[in-house]
């Protein structure tokens, strides 16, 4: 499988957004991705405390419309992040969403074959003056999700869940052979966190890893590090998009995969006092 990672400058303006998204979407497709992978908040990355997000169910036009979008490109789409509607008032989840558009049509665009609600959410106070309070507007999801894309056991996850190894171990329990991290990482700690604590979670599971990124000044304090990447189950980095907005593309080796895991068969080795 070939997988494309796109890197973004997504901000408030909704529309804007869709528009670069679709336009690096069908780039990737041409350029041979079989997946296609957004980073987190691809549709609406909050700045100002006050914005309003566009929250809708997952049958919502913006789901609907990357549906459409996967299906004209004819790949899956992996929708890093939208704010999608919850039961609590005034808040939402933050949503990651799997789309086959490779059984799609244009009457009936691709399906949406799984979603994940970010289980951690971002409550800091950093050193640079940035500060975020997900949880003032987002609500926690509870469940861990892997589904199949093109075949290939894949276990979600979003961005800061990165911190918290235990989440990968169990996707890697359940059989995932693929993990995906879109992200919004911040500027400050992805400088000296991002690759390392992604090559981490590969090594430690012996899978790869798939991490589209933002880039940039989004407004006000806010600012992400980029580097998407995919890193491979030894913890090599195949491939890292450069600075600014495009993508970057890697094939996932299955073989390659059952090669390390053979080499150095650690997933076998726990200890049950350990885990």
């Amino acid at each position: 499988m070939q997988v494309a990672v796109i890197q973004l400058r997504s901000t408030e303006d909704v529309d804007a957004n869709v528009t670069a998204v679709r336009e690096l979407v069908l780039e990737a497709a041409r350029a041979g991705a079989d997946f296609v992978t957004l980073p987190e908040n691809a549709l609406f990355l909050r700045h100002r405390r006050e914005a309003v997000a566009p929250i809708e169910p997952l049958d919502g036009p913006l789901v609907t419309e990357m549906r459409r979008l996967a299906t004209e490109a004819g790949v899956w789409l992996l929708l890093g992040s939208y704010p999608e509607r919850s039961p609590v008032p005034g808040r939402y989840y933050n949503t990651s969403v799997v789309i086959d558009g490779t059984r799609g049509a244009a009457d009936a665009p691709g399906p949406v074959v799984a979603a994940y609600r970010k289980l951690h959410l971002f409550d800091v106070d950093l050193p640079s003056g940035e500060s975020q309070r997900e949880s003032d507007t987002i609500t926690a999801g509870s469940e861990l999700v892997v589904t199949d894309v093109a075949g290939i056991p894949t276990g979600l996850t979003i961005c800061y869940d990165l911190r918290f190894p235990r989440l990968y171990q169990a996707l890697t329990d359940l059989g995932a052979r693929v993990l995906t991290v879109p992200a919004a990482f911040t500027e400050y700690t992805g400088k000296d966190h991002w690759l390392p604590l992604l090559r981490a979670r590969a090594i430690e599971n012996q899978a790869w890893v798939v991490a589209p990124g933002q880039f940039g000044h989004h407004g006000g304090s806010r600012r992400s590090y980029g580097k998407s990447v995919v890193v491979d189950p030894w913890g090599t980095p195949v491939c890292v998009a450069s600075d600014g907005v495009g993508f970057a593309t890697a094939r996932i080796d299955l073989r390659y995969q059952d090669q390390v895991r053979a080499a150095i068969p650690c997933l076998k080795h726990r200890h049950p006092a350990v885990d």
